[in-house]
């Protein structure tokens, strides 16, 4: 079930449920409209839209779902080699999805680690997006072989939850509302309020607190430290580029724009790019709403 946030954040969405593969994905689907779908990231669920999603409900079939291990999605062992949690399993657990909607084709939205499984998604299923968005990254590939010391002070996590089990669920577990504020900077922004609503942040909060999610979340990490490099060299090797239009969006204030070039860099693996920075951080969906529901219509209509 999804929890009672997910009722208090979409009121006129309908909860969504369905087994694929190897999980089970949980989600909200809303509005009329051409389908388009829409993928959170790290350390949260579909509940980052709640902002945009009324917009784009007045235009699109909108469905936001939690990544597998997230939310209120499944979270499967990971098995050998982190491999349920590569971004090719990820993705297919998404397109399974639509198309038991009944949406084999759609448009896609997402952020942070759904940025990422959006990435896979288009790669492995080149038929299946009209129009891609991605939000406040850059390619993974890219990113590792150009971490630089200002990367790694800024994005620890990505190489702390990387450490073989049980080391980071071990310390997690130990103090999870911790974890989680220093991973969304509670109470570290300068001139403003938080930009999460409080019920979404009891969500993410009770998330935190199961030990099989934490567990999840670092296998996240883990896949795309390991299988997920193979499968982007194996990409780049072959000459494979995305090929649905592609429009790219980070935070002006982010370390993605402080550290990498990434409209460039998405250049390099896609066919037909376009992108700029927003006036936020790295949570898009939740810092920037109007202006992110504006460059949505704009692009998807």
């Amino acid at each position: 079930m999804l929890n009672d946030a997910s009722a208090l954040l979409y009121p006129n969405f309908e909860p969504l449920r369905l087994k694929v593969g190897g999980a089970e994905i949980a989600g909200v689907r809303g509005g009329s409209g051409p389908p388009l779908l829409l993928l959170h990231g790290f350390p949260q669920s579909h509940l980052i839209w709640h902002k945009v999603a009324p917009a784009l409900a007045d235009h699109f079939t909108v469905i936001a779902t939690d990544l597998r291990g997230y939310g209120s999605s499944s979270a499967p062992p990971g098995g050998p080699g982190h491999a349920a949690y590569s971004k090719r399993a990820m993705a297919q657990d998404q397109v399974a999805l639509m198309a038991a909607l009944g949406y084999p084709r759609f448009a896609l939205c997402a952020h942070d680690r759904g940025a990422r499984v959006a990435h896979r998604l288009c790669m492995d299923h080149p038929e299946a997006v009209s129009r891609l968005m991605l939000l406040d990254i850059a390619p993974t590939l890219a990113m590792y072989e150009r971490t630089s010391m200002a990367f790694a002070a800024a994005y620890w996590h990505w190489f702390f939850l990387i450490q073989p089990e049980p080391l980071p669920e071990t310390l997690i577990n130990a103090e999870p509302d911790f974890f989680l504020a220093r991973c969304l900077g509670l109470g570290m922004r300068q001139g403003g309020p938080e930009p999460f609503a409080a019920d979404a942040l009891a969500a993410y909060g009770a998330a935190m607190r199961e030990p099989a999610r934490v567990h999840a979340m670092c296998e996240d990490y883990r896949a795309s430290a390991g299988v997920d490099l193979e499968h982007d060299r194996a990409d780049r090797e072959a000459g494979r580029r995305l090929a649905p239009p592609l429009r790219v969006l980070w935070g002006e204030h982010g370390v993605v724009a402080r550290c990498f070039e990434p409209l460039a860099l998405w250049q390099e693996v896609a066919q037909d790019v376009s992108g700029q920075a927003l006036p936020c951080g790295h949570y898009v969906p939740e810092e920037a709403a109007e202006a992110l529901a504006g460059e949505m219509l704009a692009f998807f209509r």
